[in-house]
């Protein structure tokens, strides 16, 4: 593993009664693109703006690159922010926004107009050096900011949501651009987001966050593919949960039995703890749907459940349809279409809505409850 290049320990905020922050632990990885991600509210940015200086732990520490900053102010830390505002001067030239901060550190004049064409170039703004601010889109802008913070070669850059105010096209290609950048220059990024696409697209390890709290650290796959808790599950995409009770837990396979009956495998190192009550899991695109017209479904070897569809929507790559199971849950059902998979399944036909067992999870019941 990495070596940590920013430990959170403890780390503690309350406003009031409130509790912004909750007893964090956390571990950032040195030269890694690291992601803070959750609902408004959730204690990502105030996390953040303690890392940066700009807010005071109620408790706990903050250490960078094996040194304690917590009561070190923003102004003396070896971090830049980059906010979504861009802050920039607009009487100021793209070049002289960038060189701002290196002046007031007194760096000498030649290894300035060095520095500002580096960093100018890494964002891939060298013939926009002597245009103003005004005179640049908001996505030049926000590049200008960058390239403003990276000028001073940090130890970690922060990003709070810093792509928030583009548009969704601008925002992707950003996405892109702050992934290869970070790639290119090998600092630690921390990036602050709701946004789970953003996360997921840019993030070598994304934390996500509920009320002060860490819920699941991990890839994007890991949190995608096995979530630890409802929360998870469902503010990362879609995910249909299912109740049902541990039959077995032999071998690498469990069984479970679903609340409408159907006898379901999950694989064992999912469940959670030794609870017998638990909630199972699987995303909508792992589902495939078949026509029952008379007798049992065709699907040999995949966890099986019976319902009828009550909703199809054609959503061009593929059909998005609701069934409601024989036990009285509703079922999200994305399939391709395809030749193999044409849109021609409509509301009150009988299905199998069918999945390979190993691509279940599996949380916590209560938890899920309180989700």
């Amino acid at each position: 593993m990495a070596e940590a290049d920013i430990t959170l320990s403890g780390l503690t905020k309350q406003f009031g009664d409130m509790v912004a922050v909750d007893d964090l632990d956390l571990e950032i990885p040195k030269g890694g693109f690291f992601a803070m991600l959750g609902p408004s509210g959730c204690g990502k940015t105030t996390t953040l703006r303690m890392i940066g200086g700009f807010e005071e732990p109620t408790a706990g520490t903050v250490n960078l690159a094996g040194t304690d900053v917590t009561n070190v102010p923003a102004h003396k830390r070896d971090v830049n922010t980059v906010f979504q505002s861009y802050a920039l001067f607009p009487h100021m030239t793209v070049a002289e926004n960038v060189e701002f901060g290196l002046k007031r550190k007194k760096v000498p004049k030649a290894e300035r107009k060095q520095r500002v064409a580096e960093a100018l170039e890494l964002v891939q703004l060298t013939e926009l050096a002597n245009r103003r601010p005004t005179q640049m889109s908001g996505g030049q802008q926000q590049r200008v900011a960058l390239a403003r913070a990276l000028v001073n070669r940090p130890q970690a850059l922060l990003l709070d949501e810093p792509l928030g105010a583009l548009d969704l096209k601008l925002r992707k290609q950003l996405q892109l651009e702050l992934s290869r950048i970070q790639a290119d220059i090998g600092i630690t990024f921390v990036h602050v987001t709701h946004d789970q696409e953003e996360a997921m697209t840019m993030a070598d390890q994304i934390a996500v966050m509920n009320e002060g709290r860490i819920e699941q650290l991990g890839t994007a796959s890991e949190l995608y593919d096995t979530p630890k808790t409802a929360f998870v599950a469902n503010f990362l995409g879609t995910s249909n949960l299912i109740d049902a009770k541990v039959l077995s837990r032999s071998g690498e396979m469990a069984e479970v039995e679903a609340d409408g009956g159907a006898r379901l495998r999950v694989p064992a190192s999912v469940l959670p703890g030794s609870d017998t009550e638990v909630r199972i899991g699987v995303r909508p695109e792992k589902l495939d749907l078949e026509a029952i017209d008379d007798g049992s479904p065709s699907a040999n070897g995949d966890n099986v459940i019976l319902g009828h569809i009550t909703d199809a929507a054609f959503v061009g790559v593929s059909t998005q349809y609701v069934v409601h199971t024989e036990g009285g849950d509703e079922l999200q059902v994305f399939v391709q279409n395809s030749a193999d998979h044409p849109p021609n399944l409509g509301p009150g036909r009988r299905v199998a809505a069918t999945w390979d067992p190993t691509t279940t999870f599996a949380v916590n019941r209560e938890e899920s409850d309180g989700a």
